[in-house]
């Protein structure tokens, strides 16, 4: 069997809607690396978000920030960090809207206010608490995603940033990024130095930060509970990540014996 690189996403795909990792994901994921496949993570989520993931999982790749932060076996290969003065700017413009974001490094994130429902609600739904106070961290640090805190279509008034791109995650949440930037970018970056054709490349998601993930790749797996707008261009649709959705999808595409 030709070596396989597969790529999965984490909310909705490793994990279920508890944030828990299905046992049959587990043997999934160990009988896949058994086979001789490499699998790595691609995931809108700052590296710190899911350190405890990887190393239950025992993966050392992964495309991060849907795709501006890549590492290969536990070695940053690829970065695209937010323009300073691109962030300065968006921060006053979220200022006169009233609009709080989150700045996120690859080490941890800031919120430019104190406490916020909108914050600890979309925030809360990852198991993770309010962020702390720091408007300029952006200064200080490379910010490679931005977390904009609004309600649903309120994110339309930021369209005239055209070196932006805005994908929204949550009911009171949008990721911001550089418009360049997508998940397929960064498996991009991991294929090229894992030197493998396109062809053998899998990923498996359910949101709308995997449609040119899913798009982009040999085989693009749509779980049973993804978007409608997802399940629309995968290569194949699989069982809904509680019911196995993983373990089937990898039997299902041959991926193990």
């Amino acid at each position: 069997m030709d070596e396989k690189v597969i790529f999965f996403d984490i909310d909705g795909t490793i994990l279920d809607h508890n944030k828990e990792i299905p046992s049959s994901t587990r043997d999934a994921i160990q009988m896949l690396k058994d086979h001789g496949h490499h699998v790595a993570i691609a995931t809108g989520r700052a590296p710190f978000m899911f350190e405890d993931l990887r190393k239950e999982l025992d993966i050392h790749s992964y495309v991060s920030f849907n795709g501006q932060y890549v590492v290969f076996e536990d070695e940053v290969i690829f970065e695209n960090p937010l323009k300073k003065e691109t962030l300065e700017n968006l921060l006053q413009f979220a200022d006169k809207e009233n609009h709080p974001l989150v700045f996120m490094s690859e080490e941890d994130m800031m919120s430019t206010t104190g406490e916020h429902p909108f914050i600890e609600q979309s925030m809360g739904s990852l198991k993770f608490t309010h962020p702390k106070e720091n408007r300029h961290y952006y200064r200080e640090k490379n910010i490679y995603q931005t977390l904009l805190f609004c309600e649903s279509a309120e994110e339309e008034r930021y369209q005239h940033y055209s070196e932006l791109k805005l994908i929204r995650w949550h009911e009171l949440s949008t990721d911001i990024l550089p418009v360049n930037g997508s998940k397929a970018e960064g498996i991009k970056q991991l294929a090229k130095r894992l030197n493998i054709d396109r062809e053998n490349i899998y990923a498996f998601g359910d949101g709308l930060n995997d449609l040119e993930m899913i798009e982009y790749v040999g085989t693009g797996v749509a779980m049973g509970n993804a978007v409608q707008s997802l399940k629309e261009i995968a290569d194949y649709i699989t069982k809904p990540v509680n019911e196995d959705g993983i373990l089937y999808g990898i039997q299902q595409l041959e991926l193990v014996k």
